[in-house]
Order: C-alpha cells, then structure tokens, then sequence
C-alpha cells in the first residue's frame, strides 16, 4: 500500500508559480512512475505531466508545455510539479499518482494509476 500527500497549492494571480510537491510513503521499498493529474469542476480528471521512475524521461498535456515541469527525488520519494506562467484555465484540484514501476516508460491514463493522493487545491485569479 501506498499513501500519497501533496502540498503547494493556493492562490495566485495571473502569471505566477507554483511548485506542488508529493511524498510517497510506502511499507515496502519500490520503484514507481508519477503522473499529476488535474480537475476542475464539473470536469473530468485530466492528465497534466508525467515521469518514469528515474526521471529520465517525461511527458506533459499540451497546455501546459514550456510552463510546468515535472521532477523526481527518488532519495525522498518526493515528486515536484513547478507550474509557470500560470493561467485561470489552470485553476482545478491537482492529484498525484503513482504506479509501480516495471519499465522505463510513464503513464498518462487515469486508469493506469493504483495509488492518488488526496489533492490540493490550486486558483488562478485573472
């Protein structure tokens, strides 16, 4: 079983940053592939950026590219979402995930995920 807590979220205004964070807390050491992953009211749990587990490689939604980039501490079990440039389109409820890792490749579907985190909240005021 795996327990995950993110924080980072809040408020803030147009064009600025964020960095979200979530820790994994696990009884058994593994390997793992993260994704973040977004939700806005009255919308579906959209994919946002992803990364296999040694961080060499990743992946994001569209919307967001160039603005959010997707880290990986290993040692703390920690992964990073820092968010740029952000926009009121980004406001939603941000969840991380994780998958046991067997390969080198991320994950970007909601399904493929076992194990969420409970959420933060982030606004983008206009």
């Amino acid at each position: 079983q795996v327990q995950l807590t993110e924080s980072g979220g809040g408020l803030v205004p147009a064009g600025g940053s964020l960095r979200l964070s979530c820790v994994a807390s696990a009884r058994t050491l593994s390997t793992y592939s993260w994704g973040w992953f977004r939700q806005a009211p009255g919308k579906e749990r959209e994919f946002v950026a992803a990364v296999n587990w040694n961080g060499g490689a990743t992946t994001y939604t569209d919307s967001v590219k160039g603005r959010f980039t997707i880290s990986l501490d290993n040692a703390k079990k920690t992964a990073y979402l820092l968010m740029d440039d952000l926009k009121p389109e980004d406001t939603a409820v941000y969840y991380c995930a994780v998958k046991s890792a067997t390969s080198h490749q991320y994950y970007t579907e909601v399904y493929e995920y076992p194990y969420w985190g409970q959420g933060t909240q982030v606004t983008v005021s206009s």
